[in-house]
């Protein structure tokens, strides 16, 4: 169906347009040709990978590629032993980042198979159920309280119908829908009352209307179409591995020149020992284990958070958390509890702090009459259904209206129970709230003053009497100045009677209701008009001659942990910013009331952000913590904008409304239990329990997993280094080649395979969370890695070669030169991987028990080199000699040298910190 502006027709206008009845509906042959023409009604993903493709991306790394060119020359110079090892690892690693993957997109693909919802249409002049995927434009669904919308649709006939469309354009509060409105073609989305979109549910009453748009026609599939025309960038750990690989690359080709050279200007080795020569140091420079021991370390990461209820959706966010240096967060639902709540009652010139949390304990005292008859007079004008608050405290059985809930919730809490007031004042008639009139009206039968007594309601009593030979009441809710316009008396002192409403207590209610406005409070006025008789038309001139009540206060409060939460982020060094689709003024109280930002900070809008361009706002945004009424392309602007100025931005969220954002953001954060099935399909991480402090343990954890990673890249490029620069001084010292390819191999993947994967285990250091996150652009080798490597790698070299010189220029029996400097380079590795467990704090301060893992994972590798060295199958292979006892123990006490030497490095390292405190 073309694409109009469905909310510039009447309802006939569309029905002709679509082709479709109001009251017979579509007939099912119809129906059927459309959806065959135009597809079921579902988003779809384009540019999903399949397993081929996922299989393909394994090969393209730089060490991958590096590794098969070696493994293609080992194979064309005949040594096919080695070449099937070489290439048996490029395979190895391919299944497991393969299954990595793959697993991952299954695991998308099943969310998508759960349970489509179930609609109900008018078909061939039917009522029907049928799959919501089955919709076509034309169709006349039924919408009732609760439902979810199912396609975009014109509105057709409503009665009371709200909708909550907050997961759409950001407004907290539910919309009224009007079917007989038109509206001007250039109406905002959030404006357009007589439509509704895919996606939002109602909240209130009932209605049909007509689909105009299905799947990815729908607004929802707009922003869908949106997420995946954003490409993703690479995080922070991919960038760096891919730095790192180009580098290596570099490395092994200079490495290669520089040994060819070397061997033609002595003219000793003949050309094909030379290329066997260039693959062992090609294959030395290039760290095999590398690859699978981040994705393993990445995926224990994944499980600790997961115990931590944050679901990773994507490994690399692992990582990434531990960078993060803003958090963009929406505030509905996310940082507040998405509920509101009654928190001032002011009636009687008194005023009650009600509490922020319907669970708390009821204030001490009584409300008094006044109070008691403006809760009682808001609970009763009200179509809401609420559970016992006490069995219910975060009202998840409570249907109706939010704003209504949270009115009978509060008027709950001093024992005033809907039900009682109801059945006192049992309801005769009422005037539904519509948004020109801005309030609400319904009409109670009067019970006389002595039934009061005894019940919940018995301070009433002298209010009762004061309306004498009234037989009705009429009880009206709304906004406070157009509830006072209506008004000519307000309800006395001590809430006995009425009293003329003077010029200077309206200002006083005025002034009032400004104040709590500008806290970012919701304001609603309450009144009442005694009737002499039940109305005979029950209409909205019945609102004027009112007595002003009061008004009640209400907020969305924050969540407990929340404030918390942003205030380790701090400590952190991340940078909280809300960004939603509110009002400014309630946006400002509750990044006041969470520490987001001070008195009279900046609030930018959504207004301002269309003006501004991403160049200006990258001069904004490091001084604007809240922006407030924006939409999902502003919120786009603002994370781009950050990320223009080298931030890394995390982005949390639950609404559609979130979701290009998150697709957008270094890491998106989707709420599992409120979140949209869109945003949680642009998301890297999921909470599980919708809790903003579960973020930031998931930051702990990334930082833990961020340093252990560090640190194990810090462990296989020393071995690594230490292997080329033993090959590239043995023939210095006019030695043969001191390491064989397998040898070397051996080395990278076992020796340094299974210590490396125990330091993925490491838990976060205690200062983990008082130390700024890394810069997003710092280098692997930042903050002394690279000389680290450089001195010990070369330590280890000096200790290698140093043994193997002496044992192959003395020839000795069982002191095979060869094995000895294989021995003694893994044995030096085994004891730098233990010292390099902390970066400061003493192996023997930490015990050597205090990660089981590794002192497993290094107990076996020395026990698999021995078996290397003195089994005849494994010497065949690894063409390695058994050794004697006194040459075993040489190596075992040259490897202890390099751990001596990085613990002393630690120690130094102490008293340095300890001298600049």
């Amino acid at each position: 169906m073309p694409n109009k502006p469905w909310h510039n027709l009447s309802h006939d206008e569309v029905l002709k347009e679509l082709g479709g009845d109001a009251a017979a509906g579509l007939s099912d042959a119809e129906a059927a040709a459309r959806l065959a023409r135009g597809g079921p009604n579902e988003l779809v993903e384009r540019g999903q990978k399949g397993p081929w493709r996922i299989l393909a991306a394994q090969f393209t790394s730089t060490m991958v590629i590096v590794l098969i060119v070696a493994g293609v020359v080992s194979a064309f110079l005949g040594d096919f032993k080695d070449a099937g090892a070489i290439l048996a690892i490029v395979v190895l690693n391919a299944i497991l980042g393969f299954r990595q993957e793959y697993k991952a997109e299954q695991a998308m693909a099943a969310l998508k198979r759960l349970a489509v919802p179930r609609v109900r249409v008018r078909r061939g002049g039917r009522l029907a159920e049928i799959s919501s995927r089955e919709l076509v434009p034309g169709d006349v669904v039924l919408l009732e309280a609760g439902t979810v919308v199912p396609a975009d649709c014109r509105l057709l006939e409503t009665a009371s119908l709200k909708a909550q469309e907050a997961s759409l354009t950001g407004e907290s509060q539910p919309v009224d829908k009007r079917a007989a409105a038109v509206l001007d073609p250039g109406a905002a989305l959030g404006d357009r009352v007589n439509m509704a979109y895919m996606g939002t549910a109602v909240t209130n009453g009932r209605g049909a209307a007509v689909v105009t748009a299905t799947g990815m026609a729908t607004e929802l599939g707009r922003i869908a179409a949106m997420i995946q025309g954003i490409d993703e960038t690479q995080t922070p750990l991919q960038k760096r591995l891919a730095h790192l690989g180009r580098v290596l690359v570099v490395l092994a080709l200079i490495l290669v020149g520089i040994v060819f050279a070397m061997g033609l200007w002595r003219g000793t080795e003949e050309i094909r020992d030379l290329f066997l020569i260039a693959v062992s140091m090609a294959v030395a420079a290039v760290p095999e284990g590398l690859p699978a021991v981040v994705t393993i370390a990445l995926a224990i990461g994944a499980q600790r958070m997961l115990r931590r209820r944050a679901l990773i959706r994507k490994l690399p966010a692992v990582e990434t958390l531990g960078s993060v240096t803003v958090i963009c967060s929406d505030k509905t639902g996310t940082l507040t509890e998405n509920r509101m709540t009654v928190t001032t009652v002011e009636a009687g010139g008194r005023r009650l702090e009600v509490g922020p949390q319907p669970e708390g304990p009821v204030p001490a005292g009584e409300p008094g009459p006044d109070l008691t008859l403006c809760l009682a007079a808001a609970a009763a004008c009200n179509d809401a259904s609420v559970a016992d608050p006490s069995k219910d405290p975060r009202n998840q059985a409570s249907f109706g209206d939010p704003t209504e809930v949270a009115l009978v919730v509060a008027a709950a809490r001093f024992r005033l129970e809907k039900a009682g007031i109801e059945a006192l004042l049992p309801r005769r008639a009422e005037v539904p709230f519509d948004s020109d009139r801005k309030r609400m009206t319904t009409i109670h039968e009067l019970p006389a003053a002595e039934r009061l007594a005894g019940s919940p309601l018995e301070g009433l009593a002298a209010w009762r009497r004061s309306l004498g030979t009234a037989t009705h009441v009429a009880f009206v809710k709304g906004a406070v100045d157009g509830m006072l316009g209506a008004s000519r008396q307000v309800l006395s002192a001590g809430g006995t009677g009425a009293e003329p409403l003077s010029d200077e207590r309206r200002r006083a209610i005025l002034e009032a209701n400004n104040r709590l406005a500008a806290e970012g409070t919701r304001v609603l006025g309450v009144a009442y008009r005694p009737l002499a008789a039940p109305p005979a038309d029950a209409g909205p001139a019945i609102e004027s001659e009112l007595v002003f009540i009061g008004m009640m206060g209400m907020v969305d409060p924050p969540r407990k942990e929340a404030a918390d939460a942003v205030r380790v982020c701090r400590e952190a060094g991340i940078r909280p910013i809300m960004i939603t689709g509110d009002h400014p003024l309630t946006a400002a109280s509750i990044a006041r009331q969470l520490g987001i930002a001070g008195e009279g900070a900046r609030i930018v809008t959504g207004e301002q952000l269309a003006a501004a361009s991403v160049e200006e706002l990258e001069a904004l945004v490091p001084e604007v913590s809240v922006y407030a009424r924006v939409s999902p392309e502003h919120k786009l602007k603002i994370v781009q904008a950050l990320q223009n100025r080298g931030q890394v931005v995390a982005m949390t969220g639950d609404g559609v409304n979130d979701a290009p954002a998150l697709k957008k953001a270094d890491i998106g954060v989707a709420m599992g239990i409120t979140g949209t099935d869109v945003s949680k399909e642009a998301s890297d991480m999921v909470l599980t329990d919708d809790n903003f402090a579960t973020i930031v343990a998931a930051v702990e954890e990334g930082r833990a997993i961020y340093s252990n990673v560090r640190k194990f890249i810090k462990y296989l490029l020393t071995t690594n280094a230490g292997e080329i620069m033993v090959m590239l001084f043995a023939p210095l010292l006019k030695m043969p080649l001191p390491l064989l390819p397998l040898q070397i191999l051996w080395i990278n993947l076992v020796t340094d395979g299974l210590p490396a994967l125990a330091l993925g285990v490491e838990p976060a250091e205690k200062d983990a969370m008082k130390r700024p996150p890394h810069p997003p652009g710092e280098s692997i080798f930042a903050r002394g890695m690279g000389v680290h490597v450089l001195w010990v790698s070369l330590l280890m070299t000096v200790v290698t070669l140093g043994v193997g010189w002496w044992a192959y220029r003395a020839e000795l029996p069982g002191w095979h030169w060869q094995t000895m400097v294989f021995t003694t380079l893994t044995l030096s590795q085994l004891g730098h991987v233990m010292a390099i467990r902390s970066s400061r704090q003493s192996l023997f301060r930490m015990g050597l028990f205090s990660n089981p893992l590794m002192l497993g994972a290094v107990g076996v590798t020395f026990l698999l080199q021995l078996a290397l060295v003195y089994l005849p199958f494994a010497q065949k292979i690894f063409g390695t000699q058994p050794l004697s006892v006194g040459a075993l123990g040489v190596s075992l006490a040259a490897s202890v040298v390099v751990f001596t030497a990085v613990e002393v490095e630690k120690l130094l390292r102490r008293r340095g910190d300890a001298m600049t405190r």
